[in-house]
């Protein structure tokens, strides 16, 4: 889709998913560049309340593809990064000078992963204009204590997301883009809209297509919703919100 000959909004409205990579190496010149837009991404009071793990340690990556739902094609990717929302820096920068600082609170840890999703994205989009193709793993999130064992994360520093890179195939080029919702379910003018049964039916019309509306929900919920990955991924997200939890 072309919109007024911009090259940047062909990029955003191209880029998908990709879970194939070429037997080719990102040139470093090209790894840096994606870094560098990734850390000019808009930042809450420009603290950029984020760390970003390269992850180039063969081990690591194994033991990162089994903890994000076994899935091989991470260990297999040519670049690896890790973006921790990270309010550990600042709290101990505080500390060094004597402040007596607060313990990060929920409104804290929320701005971070803010911060590094957003920084996230523009690492994605940087790639994509380079040829290079991306995935979002955010099942980074779960088994929380074998992560931060695997990555050495002190409290107050959460793994927001993990982002693979490489060079897509040609099938993977070619491979249609899933579609998206309609923008008249996506946006509302000035107040929250309740769909009632039958637009939300009609809304996730993109997703079932020719199927039968129960049916697919129903699968669908069993293989998100309620899935073993995603009770997983609460346990461990509530292991870190914890720590954030106001101390007596």
């Amino acid at each position: 889709m072309k919109i007024m000959n911009n090259t940047t909004i062909d990029i955003l409205m191209k880029r998908k998913s990709v879970r194939v990579f070429k037997d080719q190496e990102i040139e470093e010149e090209k790894v840096e560049v994606i870094l560098k837009a990734s850390i000019n991404a808009p930042t809450a009071g420009n603290q950029q309340l984020y760390t970003i793990l390269k992850i180039t340690d063969p081990a690591i990556k194994e033991q990162l593809s089994i903890l994000c739902d076994n899935q091989p094609f991470i260990a297999s990717a040519k670049l690896i990064l890790v973006y921790l929302a990270d309010c550990h820096k600042w709290y101990e920068a505080y500390k060094d000078i004597e402040l007596n600082p607060r313990q990060p609170e929920f409104g804290d840890f929320l701005l971070a992963v803010d911060d590094a999703l957003i920084a996230s994205e523009n690492a994605v989009i940087a790639a994509e204009s380079l040829g290079i193709g991306s995935c979002f793993i955010g099942d980074v999130m779960e088994n929380k204590e074998e992560i931060c064992k695997l990555v050495h994360l002190p409290d107050y520093v959460f793994p927001a997301s993990l982002l693979v890179f490489g060079y897509p195939t040609t099938q993977q080029q070619e491979r249609q883009k899933p579609k998206r919702a309609n923008l008249k379910d996506i946006v509302f003018e000035n107040s929250y809209y309740e769909m009632n049964a039958k637009e939300r039916e009609e809304m996730l019309k993109y997703h079932y297509g020719d199927a039968q509306y129960h049916t697919w929900l129903e699968a669908f919920y069993k293989r998100k919703y309620d899935s073993s990955f995603a009770h997983e991924m609460n346990h461990s997200v509530k292991a870190y919100l914890k720590e954030y939890e106001e101390k007596a």
